[in-house]
């Protein structure tokens, strides 16, 4: 069970700060295992401490006699806000440390803006385990009261993404050789928002274990955390780094599962997707072109009524129908175009991400966008050169199994987590960088009609190895 925090802090000041409290729970079943060996070997700093709730736990295995001296020498505290150092303070005076003596380890500070240089100078070695603020830089941009923080993000720090990364960043500055983060897990299946930061960060760091949650952990948010345990390399190097990783759905099912983060790929885990996509791409590729726009109608006004839904106006858990009146090239265009992608798991067996045919699902020709186009709509999908009903239908069946292959045996990993909730599974989002790439493997522009027959038997029985024989040719 998740230990509310007694502060009074409401959603907006905690959004604009990133603060996402610990429980003292998380702490004791996933770290300290980890660390109870080594207890008097560090320092044990929390830059980003909160309550102190990753630490202060420690000083129940200390005895009382010494609890005071170990303190003094071994816990370092800090956090931006003078609230949290207060409760900090009293916090570690519930364990038995005298106010005044918590006053001296505890202190209000800004960790991300510098590094405490005098931790540096104690005769122990740093050790830092920390729960950072975690804002990610386009929501910085857009809300005034967290603008504050473009500071972070300038000179050196050009180019990362969220506050997490400035905090472990800093940490790689300082030759910090011990971390363990509790971090957003796009860390680890992030594309954009974490690539610059994997390739800077992992060519200094090994990871030696991460528990990754796909259960909800903090009481305030839905962000997607994982507790990554680091030690710095002794050397930096650019190589392929390998960890045993914990998933956790709920309390009762865990999977455990080796990784392997490929620098080719940034480092992004779920990578074996992407390296088919690479090595399996045909010498003749169909070009894809997404989306039925109001200006391309507007261009190509005429005679012909079709059919379509709009993609923008969604009522009563259905698309508006409307006609549109288009001439003969774009009605050719429209209906020998059959397919569409829903880019996000409905949370049904029957309703993930894929490829599907607009006639069947939406009773129409074709998905019309009247206004700005969204990701997260089903969208209409052009294909070039144009290809027969029935090999786009085999595309859809190509495409479809080749994505439940690498979901069943990749756990997902590598889409976009869309949300958690009390789905049969945990919903993703597929990319449409991901979408034309897996369209680039079907083999369809140069096939023989042996091998497509043979391509059809081989989706049926769901073959893949041998599909993979197919496409190599």
């Amino acid at each position: 069970m998740v230990k509310k925090s007694k502060l009074n802090i409401d959603k907006k000041d905690r959004r604009a700060l990133g603060v996402h409290l610990t429980s003292v729970d998380i702490f004791l079943k996933y770290i300290f295992p980890e660390i109870k060996d080594k207890l008097n070997e560090y320092i044990w700093i929390d830059l980003y401490a909160g309550e102190g709730n990753l630490l202060l736990p420690i000083l129940n295995e200390i005895s009382a006699e010494e609890r005071e001296n170990f303190f003094e020498n071994h816990i370092y505290l800090f956090d931006v806000q003078a609230e949290m150092v207060h409760k900090c303070v009293k916090n570690a005076n519930s364990y038995g440390i005298p106010i005044e003596i918590a006053k001296k380890n505890i202190k209000v500070r800004d960790n991300l803006e510098n590094f405490p240089e005098f931790l540096k100078n104690n005769e122990f070695p740093i050790f830092h385990v920390t729960n950072p603020p975690y804002l990610y830089l386009g929501y910085i941009r857009k809300h005034k009261e967290t603008q504050k923080y473009f500071k972070y993000f300038k000179a050196e720090n050009d180019g990362y993404q969220d506050l997490y990364q400035i905090a472990m960043i800093n940490d790689l500055r300082n030759n910090i050789e011990n971390l363990i983060y509790i971090i957003p897990s796009n860390f680890l299946f992030g594309a954009s928002v974490s690539n610059k930061f994997r390739l800077d960060f992992l060519k200094y760091y090994k990871i030696l274990k991460m528990v990754i949650f796909e259960t909800k952990i903090f009481e305030f948010t839905g962000t997607n955390i994982c507790i990554g345990f680091f030690k710095r390399k002794k050397d930096p190097k650019v190589e392929p780094i390998e960890f045993n990783g914990v998933k956790i759905k709920n309390q009762e099912d865990l999977i455990s599962k080796n990784y392997i983060l490929n620098p080719k790929f940034k480092y992004r885990a779920g990578s074996e997707f992407d390296e088919f996509l690479e090595n399996y791409r045909t010498r003749n590729p169909l070009k894809v072109k997404y989306y039925l726009l109001k200006e391309e109608v507007a261009k190509n006004k005429g005679t012909n009524q079709i059919t379509v839904i709009d993609a923008n106006k969604y009522r009563n858990n259905q698309y508006k129908r409307l006609n549109l009146q288009v001439d003969d090239v774009l009605k050719e265009i429209i209906e020998s175009n059959i397919l569409y992608v829903q880019t996000v798991d409905k949370g049904s067996i029957e309703g993930r991400v894929g490829l599907g045919i607009i006639a069947e699902d939406f009773d129409v020709k074709g998905i019309y966008v009247s206004s700005n186009t969204y990701r997260t709509h089903p969208i209409q999908i052009f294909l070039e050169p144009q290809i027969s009903i029935e090999d786009q239908m085999l595309l859809k069946d190509y495409f479809n199994f080749i994505l439940e292959y690498f979901r069943e045996n990749l756990d997902s990993e590598f889409l976009t987590t869309y949300k958690y909730s009390n789905a049969e599974y945990t919903r993703k989002y597929l990319g449409l960088t991901q979408v034309r790439g897996l369209i680039e493997t079907f083999p369809i522009v140069k096939i023989d009609l042996k091998s497509k027959n043979r391509l059809k038997s081989l989706i049926l029985k769901k073959d893949f190895n041998e599909i993979l024989e197919v496409l190599k040719k």
